[in-house]
């Protein structure tokens, strides 16, 4: 998958079906965003933005497509599923970042470019199971909260050793930070480390609040949704 440019042109492809005025808003958003990846020290084109679309329409995703960006990420496979299918004229990488549930795990990897959020060995072997070289994100936790889906740092070696002796093509590694700075500076920090260690390129990485920390400290890939469409509620999917 090709990082997007930092051109927010718009395209004369069917993404450019979404409203013109949606699609402006959208384009002005995202200037916005690589200004901040900027601000970081960052060269924008360097980082990709995968849009996130969760409880947004299809229209949303082809906008997307229309201001440049190649990922659009979903946390339900249920949305995921749909848009793919409303949206398969689009030439985008869909990434499922919602934690996997074992009895939609072959839903998810039918319909997924890259799986972002797998954290558990079993999860490793069903998806392997359905696709053997499908690729996936290894997720980690630095909060240690019992409702957070990632794995403990002490367990990722193992994971992407096993992801990789099962033929998977484990890209990277993904954390969602703690919302004190210092605890998402550290976040960021060790993921990028514990990606030096295992010759793992991709660090997804930041979101809408976080994204300049996160580029700062090797973010390979920022997950945005608000800060590309706006809050969620009034224009999104029911």
């Amino acid at each position: 998958m090709t990082i997007s440019s930092t051109s927010v042109a718009m395209t004369t492809s069917p993404a450019s079906f979404a409203s013109e005025e949606l699609v402006r808003r959208v384009a002005a958003n995202l200037a916005v965003v690589r200004a901040r990846i900027a601000s970081s020290g960052r060269d924008p084109s360097a980082v990709r933005v995968v849009a996130v679309t969760k409880t947004f329409g299809v229209e949303h995703v082809r906008c997307a497509a229309a201001v440049g960006l190649d990922a659009v990420g979903e946390n339900y496979v249920e949305e995921l599923e749909a848009k793919r299918e409303a949206g398969r004229d689009l030439k985008v990488a869909w990434h499922y970042l919602g934690a996997l549930q074992s009895n939609k795990i072959r839903r998810v990897v039918d319909c997924a470019d890259v799986v972002c959020g797998v954290s558990r060995a079993k999860e490793l072997e069903k998806i392997a199971s359905y696709r053997p070289d499908q690729a996936i994100y290894v997720q980690v936790d630095f909060t240690g909260a019992a409702r957070r889906n990632g794995a403990e740092p002490r367990d990722v070696a193992a994971l992407v050793g096993r992801g990789r002796a099962l033929g998977l093509s484990v890209r990277g590694l993904m954390t969602v930070a703690p919302t004190d700075p210092a605890g998402a500076r550290s976040a960021f920090a060790a993921t990028s480390a514990l990606a030096d260690d295992l010759a793992l390129v991709e660090r997804s990485m930041g979101m809408s609040d976080d994204l300049e920390l996160a580029c700062e400290l090797g973010s390979t890939e920022i997950r945005v949704g608000r800060a590309l469409f706006g809050d969620r509620g009034a224009g999104a999917a029911p």
